[in-house]
């Protein structure tokens, strides 16, 4: 029989929707479902008609982390050395995360149900994301003895503060969709009884519809800030808009607003 495969790829229009689709196993990653997701962020990347991106999962979660069972805890020797997270984070996790960060088009994340572990992580690695109304957060490695990873506890202190950072970290406490938007971990939540894909898409496909470039550096930018004093920001964001300058969304931008009416831009 074969195999069913872990990560769903489809285009529609400009946009480019990717589904986890282990639902048995609440969407958890193992190594064969980050090799799937990067051919699938490989596709968007070498596909100049795609604009923007969703990454949302089948069933009642969105992602719950990574796959327990991938850990081999079995008694024998070297039992500590094969149950060693280190390995699978750096050669799985780790890459899921730059090669998301790094894609050439902005990202929706769809969380359409359970996001725990590192598939908050993945949630908060996406540019913007939405949660439908009966969604909900954990970050729980604390309840098996480890500490949020896939940039977890980088992308808590920005999006959460300290204080909060802390809790969610140290306690492992469920926390609702709205919780997480009062919070700052995400963007919105969907109205009760919606799908949450209908407005992943309606708010992707508006992205699409907008100069990229400008886009994903603005993104770049934003996620430097904090590593930069004011003055290598000031110099940073003169930088980007020079190179911006030279393109034709800004150009189109510009000539559009003098002429009032609608840009039309290519992502170029």
């Amino acid at each position: 029989m074969e195999q069913q495969a872990s990560v769903l790829y489809e285009v529609r229009d400009a946009v480019a929707v990717i589904t986890l689709n282990r639902p048995h196993s609440l969407n958890s990653f193992t190594h064969q479902m980050h090799r799937e997701l990067w051919d699938a962020l490989d596709c968007i990347d070498a596909d100049p008609t795609v604009r923007a991106a969703i990454i949302t999962g089948v069933g009642r979660a969105f992602c719950a982390g990574a796959d327990l069972a991938e850990f081999d805890l079995s008694p024998g020797p070297q039992m500590v050395k094969r149950a060693d997270p280190g390995p699978i984070i750096e050669q799985a996790f780790n890459p899921t995360i730059r090669k998301l960060a790094a894609l050439r088009v902005p990202t929706v994340a769809a969380v359409n149900g359970l996001a725990a572990g590192s598939g908050v992580s993945l949630a908060m690695a996406c540019d913007i994301a939405l949660a439908a109304w009966n969604s909900n957060f954990s970050l729980a490695f604390s309840k098996i003895g480890l500490i949020p990873d896939a940039g977890g506890t980088w992308f808590l202190i920005r999006k959460l503060g300290l204080a909060r950072a802390m809790g969610c970290a140290m306690l492992s406490d469920k926390f609702s969709a709205m919780d997480a938007k009062n919070w700052g971990l995400i963007w919105d939540v969907v109205p009760e009884g919606e799908d949450c894909m209908p407005a992943a898409l309606k708010l992707a496909e508006r992205l699409a519809g907008m100069p990229t470039k400008a886009l994903v550096a603005g993104r770049t930018l934003l996620l430097e800030a904090s590593s930069r004093e004011l003055d290598g920001q000031l110099y940073a964001e003169r930088d980007t808009q020079s190179l911006l300058g030279r393109t034709h969304d800004y150009i189109e931008g510009v000539t559009a607003f003098r002429e009032k009416r609608t840009p039309q831009f290519k992502g170029e």
